[in-house]
C-alpha cells in the first residue's frame, strides 16, 4: 500500500500517447521536480542570507506533486529527480517516494533518484534504499570545515560526511556535485577529488551560473572548467568516456585514481544541444530551460480541476516551446535570470 492508493487509474504513469518532443526534434525523457524551496544551509551561490521562503499554500501538496510526476512519466518520462531547496527537510518527503517508486515496480520509470545537501542522509539512506532509491547526488563543495561554515552560512561538514558513510553503508551509490569557485575551493578541487575517489564515489565539478540575486559576486568567482581540465591535465591523466547518467556532465577517468570526473560546463561549453530535462518547481511553474524565464502554471491547472488528458495537454504544450538553449553569460552583472536555483530546483 502507498500513501496514494486513491490515485485513479488512469493516472498510474503508463506511457500511453507520444513521447514529449519539443520544436527543436528534442525528445524530453527527464523531469527535475523541486519538493520544497526550503534549505537547512545558506549556501552563498545558490541563496540570499536572509531568504523569505514561500507560504505553504502556494507549494504543492504531495498528492499535487505525485500527480504531475505521474502525468510526466505517462509522456514518456524515465528519469525522475527530486530537488528542493534541500528534499529531505519536506515533512512527509518518505511517503511521496514510497508513492512515487510503484512506477520503477511497474517499469515505467527507470530511474527515481535526488541530489541533497546531505544533512539529513545519515537518518534517511536506509529508508530512500528500501524505497527502491540506487544513487544520490550529494554537494560538496569542499572537506575544510572553516571554509564549509562559510560557504553554507553555518553549516557542518561532518554532517554532511556522516551522511554521505550512511548513504554508501545502506548500498547507494553517491556522486558528488561540486561548484567551482575560483576564490575558495579552486586550490582544493583535486584533493576533493582524489577522496572521492578514494571512498569508491563519481565527482562532477560545475561552474557558477548567473541565476537569482546574492551578495557574491560570481563575475569574480568563475572558474572556467576549460582551465580546471587543462590544469588537471598538468599532473594526471584524463581519458574522455562515452558514460551518461542522462544529465548534462561529460564524463573523463582520471587514471591515477580509477575514478570518474564530470563536468558541467553551462558557459566555457554549452551543452544545450541534446538536453532532454525540464524541471518543476515546488509552485507548480514547469520551466523547460534552466537559463531562461519560459514557465507554464500547472498548479494553477490542477487547482482549476483540470482532468489527467487536460494536464497532459498543457505539459505537452509547455514543453513544446522548450528554448533552444540557456542565456547564460558570466560576463553580465545581472543575473540571467530572477529566480534562485534553490528556487527553481537542482
Amino acid at each position: 500500500m502507498t500513501p496514494y492508493d486513491d490515485i485513479a487509474p488512469a493516472a498510474q504513469g503508463t506511457p500511453t500517447t507520444a513521447p514529449l518532443i519539443d520544436s527543436f526534434g528534442r525528445t524530453v525523457t527527464y523531469l527535475r521536480l523541486s519538493v520544497t524551496d526550503r534549505c537547512d544551509l545558506r549556501c552563498v551561490y545558490c541563496m540570499a542570507e536572509h531568504m523569505t521562503f514561500l507560504p505553504k499554500a502556494e507549494v504543492l501538496s504531495l498528492e499535487e506533486l505525485d500527480r504531475i510526476a505521474t502525468a510526466f512519466v505517462g509522456l514518456g518520462t524515465r528519469k525522475l529527480r527530486l530537488t528542493g531547496g534541500e528534499p529531505l527537510v519536506r515533512k512527509g518527503m518518505m511517503d511521496l517516494i514510497r508513492s512515487l517508486s510503484r512506477h520503477l515496480a511497474s517499469g515505467a520509470l527507470d530511474e527515481l533518484t535526488l541530489t541533497t545537501n546531505g544533512t539529513r542522509l545519515a537518518e534517511f539512506a536506509p529508508q530512500l534504499a528500501s524505497a527502491g532509491i540506487r544513487r544520490v547526488n550529494v554537494s560538496l563543495d569542499t572537506l575544510k570545515p572553516e571554509l564549509f561554515r562559510t560557504l553554507t552560512r553555518g553549516g557542518q561538514v561532518a554532517k554532511v560526511l556522516d551522511g554521505i558513510a550512511a548513504a554508501k553503508a545502506a548500498g547507494l551509490a553517491v556522486k558528488i556535485n561540486a561548484v567551482a569557485l575560483k576564490h575558495d575551493n579552486a586550490a582544493e578541487l583535486p584533493e576533493l577529488i582524489r577522496w572521492a575517489h578514494g571512498q569508491g564515489h563519481d565527482l562532477t565539478l560545475i561552474e557558477t551560473m548567473p541565476m537569482g540575486e546574492v551578495e557574491a559576486d560570481r563575475t569574480d568567482q568563475y572558474l572556467s572548467l576549460a582551465d580546471v581540465r587543462a590544469e588537471l591535465e598538468s599532473f594526471w591523466t584524463l581519458t574522455d568516456l562515452p558514460f551518461s547518467t542522462g544529465g548534462p556532465a561529460r564524463y573523463v577517468r582520471v587514471e591515477e585514481t580509477g575514478g570518474r570526473l564530470g563536468l558541467i560546463t553551462p558557459l566555457s561549453h554549452n551543452f544545450c544541444e541534446a538536453c532532454n530535462r525540464v524541471r518543476l518547481t515546488c509552485t507548480g511553474t514547469l520551466h523547460t530551460c534552466l537559463g531562461q524565464e519560459d514557465a507554464t502554471d500547472l498548479r494553477a491547472v490542477l487547482r482549476a480541476g483540470a482532468t489527467d488528458a487536460e494536464l497532459a495537454a498543457v505539459i505537452r504544450g509547455g514543453v513544446s516551446v522548450k528554448p533552444k538553449g540557456h542565456d547564460f553569460e558570466i560576463a553580465r552583472r545581472q543575473p540571467a535570470v530572477a529566480r534562485h536555483m534553490s528556487t527553481t530546483g537542482g
